[in-house]
C-alpha cells in the first residue's frame, strides 16, 4: 500500500508483500526526495556523513554529478544506522536511481509492518532536518521511533501446498498460461488459474477482474481443492504488491518488448526484463523456468536464476539450444513441421505436429507458436505425461470458450473476422500477420485501431503508423472504459499523427469497438478480413457476432482459409 506524509522527503512508501524486483521477499520501498541533501553545503553533507558512519566521505559539490552519487550511498548507510541503533543488525538496503536526479528509490526487507513502514518516515524525516544544526540528534530520535513502535504483522507471503506454473512476460502469457491450465485439466487435474480476465477454478470464471498480481495467486491457492496452480504473473503486480508467492515449481518468461514504460519508475525495455526476471528468480532451484531462446533479454534470465533452464526456440538450430543442452538444461523447438521436445545425449522427441495444434493456426501465427512451445515445456516440466500434454495442444482452440479475446476467429458469410487484444507494437503485428496469413487474393485488410490511454504518446503513434501501413483500410474504435483519463481528441490526435508517417491522412472514428467493428463488417467485401483490437467490449463483441450471423471458425475452416490463402499467395 502507498503512503505519503507530512514530510517533504517522502515521496511515496510502499508496502511489497513478497518477492519484488529489490529482494525475494517482502520488502518496503521509498521513494525520497534528496533535493535537500543535494543542495546541502559541503560541510552539511559531510556531517551527516560522518553521522551516519561514512569516514572520509567526499560529498561534491551541491547539485553536482559527484554529489548525486553521494546522496545514494548515503541514503542507503542512513537506513542501515536508523536500523542498527533501533536494534536491527545486519538491514539489507537497495538503493536505485530515477529518470528524476533528485530522486532515489530506496528498499529494505521487513517481517514486522508497523515498525518497518514507521522507520521509512523516520529516515525521511532525517532527511528534512538536513539544513538544521541537529542532524546528530535528528538521526538518533530516528532510531528512538523506530525502536519505540509496535511490530505489526508479518508478511502475508503463502508458501504453495501444491505445484505452481508462473507466467509472465509481454505477449503471450494470457494465451500460454491458459493452454497451460487447459492441458492440466485434460490430466484429470482440478486447475485453478489467475490472469488479467479473473480467478477460474476447474474452468468456471468465480470473480471477474485483473488477478494478475498477488491477490489472484493467492486467491486460487486458497482453493482447498485445487491441484495444479497456474498463475498470470504481469509487471504492475511485481512493482506496486510485489508477487505473492514465496516460490513457484516452474516459471515461464514468454518475450519482453515495449510496453507501459514511463510507469512506476520503469522506462526502458532493459528495466522491463528486470522486472520480469523476478518471476523466474523464485523458481525452486530442482524446478525449471522456461526461457523464450529467441529473445536475448529473456535468454539473459539464465545469468540470475536458480533453477534448471528449459528453452524454447522456432529455430533448432539455435546456438541458444546447444549451450542450454551442453549445460544439462533442455528444449522445445520445431523440427520438420513438429514441435519437439531434446534433451542432453538423446535423440529428439517429436510430439505433435503443428498443424493438429489449433492455436498455432496451421502454423501460421509466429506468436502462437511461441506460446505452444512454452506451454508444452511448462507442462511437460511440471510432470504432465507427454501424451496428456500431446491431447491438450490439439484440443485448444482459438475460440471464446478456450482463449477468449485472444486471435478469436469468425465468419460472416464469406468475410473473417478477428478479435484480439493486440495491445502493443508486437501484439499488433503479430494480429496483422495472422489476418495476412487467412486474406484471398485480392482481398483486403480492415483494422479497428484502439488503445489504452495509459500508453507513452509515442507508443500510441506508433500503433497508428503500423495499422495504416499494413492494412487496407483503418478506423480508430475507441475503448471507452480505458482512456485512463485522457481525451477521445487526444488520443484520436496521437493515431492519426502516427498514420499521417505513412500517407494516410483520412481516418474515421467511433466511439466504441462494436461501431468500429459495424462499419467495417459493413463495407467488407467477400474475402475480405476484418480485425478488432478489442478490450474493453468483449462480451459485446461477441453478441454483435452472434446477432449478425457470426460463426466461429472451427480449426478445420480455419486450415482450409490458411491453404487457400497460400495457394494464392504462391500463384501471384
Amino acid at each position: 500500500m502507498p503512503s505519503s506524509m507530512s514530510s517533504t522527503s517522502l515521496v511515496e512508501l510502499r508496502v511489497l508483500e513478497g518477492p519484488n524486483l529489490y529482494f525475494p521477499r517482502a520488502a518496503i520501498k521509498l521513494t525520497l526526495d534528496i533535493g535537500v541533501l543535494a543542495a546541502a553545503s559541503e560541510g552539511n553533507a559531510a556531517r551527516f556523513a560522518r553521522r551516519i558512519g561514512l569516514r572520509g566521505a567526499r560529498p561534491g559539490a551541491p547539485d553536482s554529478g559527484f554529489r548525486q552519487r553521494f546522496a545514494a550511498r548515503a541514503v542507503a548507510r542512513l537506513v542501515r544506522a536508523v536500523a542498527s541503533e533501533s536494534g536491527t543488525a545486519r538491514l539489507a538496503v537497495r538503493v536505485r536511481p530515477t529518470s528524476d536526479p533528485h530522486r532515489l528509490v530506496v528498499a529494505y526487507p521487513w517481517r514486522h509492518r508497523e515498525r518497518a513502514q514507521v522507520m521509512g518516515r523516520a529516515v525521511a524525516e532525517v532527511l528534512d532536518a538536513l539544513p538544521g544544526a541537529d542532524i546528530e540528534d535528528a538521526v538518533s530520535r530516528a532510531a528512538e521511533r523506530v525502536a519505540a513502535a509496535e511490530p505489526g504483522a508479518a508478511p502475508h507471503t503463502i508458501t504453495p501446498r501444491v505445484p505452481v506454473v508462473a507466467v509472465t512476460g509481454t505477449n503471450g502469457k494470457t494465451t500460454t498460461s491458459r493452454m497451460i491450465a487447459h492441458i492440466g485439466r485434460t490430466w484429470g487435474k482440478l486447475v485453478g488459474w489467475s490472469n488479467t480476465d479473473g480467478i477460474y477454478i476447474d474452468g468456471e470464471m468465480v470473480e471477474a477482474g485483473d488477478y494478475s498480481g498477488p491477490s489472484g495467486a493467492g486467491r486460487v491457492l486458497a482453493h482447498e481443492q485445487v491441484e495444479l496452480a497456474v498463475t498470470e504473473t504481469a509487471r504492475g503486480g511485481i512493482l506496486l504488491k510485489g508477487i505473492g508467492l514465496t516460490r513457484n515449481d516452474v516459471s515461464v518468461v514468454t518475450n519482453v518488448s515495449a510496453d507501459h514504460l514511463g510507469h512506476q519508475g520503469i522506462d526502458t525495455v532493459d528495466q522491463l526484463a528486470e522486472v520480469k526476471s523476478v518471476v523466474p528468480q523464485i523458481t525452486r532451484k530442482d524446478g525449471w523456468a522456461v526461457l523464450n531462446a529467441d529473445d536475448p533479454r529473456v535468454l539473459a534470465m539464465r545469468g540470475v536464476i536458480k533453477a534448471q533452464p528449459w528453452v524454447f526456440s522456432r529455430d533448432p538450430d539455435s546456438p541458444a539450444i546447444r549451450e542450454v543442452l551442453t549445460a544439462g538444461g533442455r528444449a522445445t523447438t520445431v523440427i520438420d513441421g513438429w514441435v519437439a521436445v531434446l534433451t542432453p545425449q538423446a535423440d529428439s522427441d517429436p510430439l505433435v505436429e503443428l498443424v493438429d495444434v489449433p492455436m498455432t493456426l496451421a502454423g501460421l501465427s509466429r506468436f502462437n507458436v511461441e506460446n505452444t512451445l512454452a506451454a508444452a515445456s511448462a507442462a511437460l516440466a511440471i510432470g504432465i505425461p507427454r501424451d496428456v500434454v500431446v491431447e491438450g495442444l490439439r484440443t485448444f482452440r482459438p475460440d471464446a470458450e478456450h482463449n477468449p479475446g485472444r486471435m478469436n476467429f469468425y465468419s460472416i458469410g464469406e468475410v473473417s473476422v478477428v478479435i484480439d487484444l493486440a495491445h502493443n507494437e508486437a501484439g499488433l503485428e503479430a494480429l496483422l500477420e495472422i489476418m495476412n496469413g487467412v486474406r484471398r487474393p485480392d482481398a483486403r485488410l480492415l483494422l479497428a485501431l484502439g488503445v489504452v490511454g495509459d500508453r507513452q504518446d509515442d507508443l500510441i503513434q506508433k500503433l497508428g503508423e503500423i495499422g495504416a501501413r499494413d492494412s487496407d483500410v483503418m478506423v480508430i474504435a475507441h475503448k471507452e472504459r480505458y482512456l485512463r483519463g485522457r481525451p477521445v481528441e487526444e488520443l484520436d490526435g496521437l493515431m492519426r499523427a502516427g498514420a499521417e508517417r505513412v500517407g494516410v491522412t483520412e481516418v474515421v472514428s467511433y466511439p466504441t469497438e462494436v461501431a468500429g467493428l459495424e462499419a467495417l463488417v459493413d463495407q467488407a467485401k467477400p474475402g475480405d478480413v476484418v480485425g478488432l483490437m478489442c478490450h474493453a467490449e468483449r462480451e459485446a463483441v461477441y453478441a454483435w457476432l452472434a446477432e449478425h450471423g457470426g460463426v466461429p471458425d472451427s480449426p478445420e475452416t480455419l486450415a482450409a482459409k490458411v491453404r487457400q490463402a497460400s495457394v494464392g499467395a504462391g500463384a501471384t
